[in-house]
């Protein structure tokens, strides 16, 4: 089925039903203002608990209830904004809004920087006899122990006010990225092999280097990226500022460094993140298995970077038009149960969904269920591809995770981690490739959607891990005092990617303008955000094995870890539903998966004539 608004790029001629309904949150702009203004006047009754806290465990409740509700409502507006931001990158009049929130909520921070001091001060002894005392304390258990568990790294009421205080220009780096990527950059335009002119947006550089043609997979990458290395010294300074920020913050809170500050965000042992970089580098046979098998497929003397995302069966590229993909992946979640369908399928017919990309809109996809009380929404930028079918099943999985997490934990404990986020989007995507492949009956359809699976666990663990790698690397580098120029940071990726590639082997040739793929990559701007990929890929695929052999107990440990939010620390959560990340063993078990996946690939491969054997 031909999708008629992929190509559309005037948001005035899409159709209502695929945009975001906005009027959830607020009816309109005024009504926000009203809300703000609002809310902003009542945090004078917060400075009014300050220096009583240990006077009761009923003057403690007040003090956190009032501190949760403003921040549940301050999230609210800045969703608000930020969504509409996000839908039009050009318009100043949500940036204004956006900045507005970012200066309330550092206002409204350094104002409830006395409660974490304050409850330090009072004690375990004490915050236990509290808890004993006053029922309506429970839900607020889990941050009372967090806290005291960070006793070393919480300065006095005078430090985290200063710390507070630099909120006010913490989120500088990302927001510049976000607008001059998305909104003032100047996208270079090629003409293709058909004489063609494209665009190269991000919506359109991802659909294109999925081209079957080979040199325009070469003129994109070259043109994309090309024109994004031109920025390289703005890019640089952009990134540098993100670092600079994270050190900062990683010092005033007394860690050592800026992945150990990160990771003590939720209790992350240091040893997740190593083995996971150092288990992988162990693997990388496996990666340049999939490379040459790649190569093979594709009828290649020699695999290049830029024929990564190319179809790996020429006559099958798989396109879908959006609704058909909906309905696709709403078909692949019948093993969770009709409830859960009902509200997934909820989220496509009530506009949680904003579909398409258009002028100035922000590239790439996310989830949002930050609005406790309304509903998660969705981005996209749809093209028709599989990968976007996988796409909108992943954040559909985010979505799912908040509006259970909302609906079945009081605000305190809705919020979980990033960590076990992405363990409910790529579970969702084991679920749809397990639905797609039991419903083809041609090899040709079947070995391309296993190539899909390859193609996404290169992308989701070894590109993930390479970036994780990058991003420590060059937090290093600069906590050791070297500079990091556009030039440098260039260099350190490109090095990175040759090693993983296997690039002096004559694997897969990394030509020059990868150097640049660093500038296209907003999860840089994140903290320490990507590794979290390749860890929850790991878990949702142990956790969907179990869940599509048709073990009940599994799929209720499922759905209990997507109830729980964040009223437990992410390590522990995971091991309740059947999965510990501190050990090798859900990579292990990944990277056995790969291997035989690759068996079948070249069985079928071979019974096609696309390989000899």
């Amino acid at each position: 089925m031909r999708d008629t608004y992929i190509k559309e790029r005037d948001r005035s001629r899409i159709p209502e039903t695929y945009k975001w309904n906005l009027v959830d949150v607020y009816p309109d702009d005024s009504a926000w203002r009203a809300a703000k203004s609002r809310v902003a006047g009542e945090f004078v009754r917060v400075r009014a608990c300050k220096g009583k806290l240990a006077e009761s465990p009923a003057a403690l409740l007040h003090c956190l209830d009032l501190v949760s509700r403003l921040e549940m409502e301050q999230t609210r507006l800045a969703c608000y904004a930020s969504l509409n931001s996000d839908l039009d990158t050009r318009d100043a009049a949500y940036q204004a809004m956006e900045q507005e929130m970012g200066q309330m909520g550092a206002d409204f921070a350094a104002l409830a920087s006395f409660v974490e001091p304050e409850i330090l001060a009072m004690g375990r002894e004490v915050i236990d006899r509290f808890l004993s005392l006053e029922p309506g304390l429970e839900i607020y258990r889990h941050a009372l122990d967090d806290i005291l568990r960070k006793k070393e790294h919480t300065g006095t009421e005078a430090e985290e006010k200063i710390i507070a205080d630099a909120g006010l220009i913490s989120d500088s780096p990302g927001t510049i990225y976000s607008i001059f990527s998305n909104a003032d950059f100047p996208f270079p335009e090629v003409v293709l092999e058909d004489g063609s002119s494209v665009r190269l947006d991000p919506p359109a550089f991802s659909l294109h280097r999925r081209a079957p043609v080979r040199e325009d997979r070469k003129k994109v990458f070259a043109a994309y990226l090309g024109k994004m290395n031109e920025f390289r010294r703005t890019f640089g300074a952009q990134l540098y500022a993100e670092i600079r920020k994270n050190m900062f913050f990683s010092r005033a809170r007394r860690y050592p460094s800026c992945l150990e500050r990160a990771l003590d965000m939720h209790n992350i042992p240091l040893s997740v993140y190593s083995n996971l970089v150092g288990g992988v580098r162990s693997h990388l046979g496996t990666l340049h298995r999939y490379l040459r098998l790649r190569r093979e497929l594709l009828g290649l003397e020699e695999l290049h970077y830029y024929d990564l995302y190319a179809p790996l069966v020429k006559a099958v590229d798989l396109e879908y038009s959006y609704d058909e993909g909906a309905g696709q992946v709403l078909a692949s979640l019948a093993p969770l149960g009709p409830e859960y369908c009902e509200v997934a399928a909820k989220a496509f017919s009530s506009r949680w969904v904003d579909v398409y990309h258009n002028e100035g809109k922000r590239s790439g996809a996310y989830s949002n269920g930050a609005i406790y009380d309304v509903h998660p929404y969705i981005l996209m930028n749809y093209t028709g591809k599989y990968d976007d079918v996988s796409t909108l099943s992943h954040e559909l999985g985010h979505t799912m995770h908040s509006h259970l997490a909302n609906t079945s934990q009081p605000y305190p404990l809705s919020r979980y981690s990033i960590f076990v986020a992405e363990v409910a989007s790529t579970f969702n995507e084991a679920l749809l490739l397990d639905y797609m492949l039991r419903a083809v009956d041609r090899d040709e359809t079947r070995l391309s959607l296993l190539g899909n699976y390859l193609d996404g666990a290169r992308a989701t663990v070894f590109r993930q891990v390479q970036f994780a790698e990058f991003e420590l690397r060059i937090h290093e580098m600069a906590e050791k005092g070297e500079a990091l120029t556009g030039d440098l940071l260039g260099a350190v990726y490109e090095s990175i990617a040759k090693e993983y590639y296997g690039h002096d082997a004559g694997i897969c040739i990394v030509d020059e303008p990868i150097q640049a793929e660093w500038t296209y990559i907003p999860h840089f701007y994140y903290n320490f955000y990507v590794y979290q990929y390749a860890t929850s890929f790991t878990a949702s695929a142990a956790i969907a094995e179990r869940v599509l052999a048709g073990d009940e107990e599994a799929t209720r440990r499922y759905l209990d870890l997507l109830r729980a939010g964040g009223s437990d620390y992410p390590i522990d959560l995971l091991k309740a539903a059947g999965v510990d990340l501190t050990t090798r063993g859900p990579l292990e078990a990944t990277m056995h998966r790969m291997n035989q996946v690759m068996d079948e690939v070249e069985h079928l491969a071979t019974r096609l004539g696309l390989i000899c054997r």
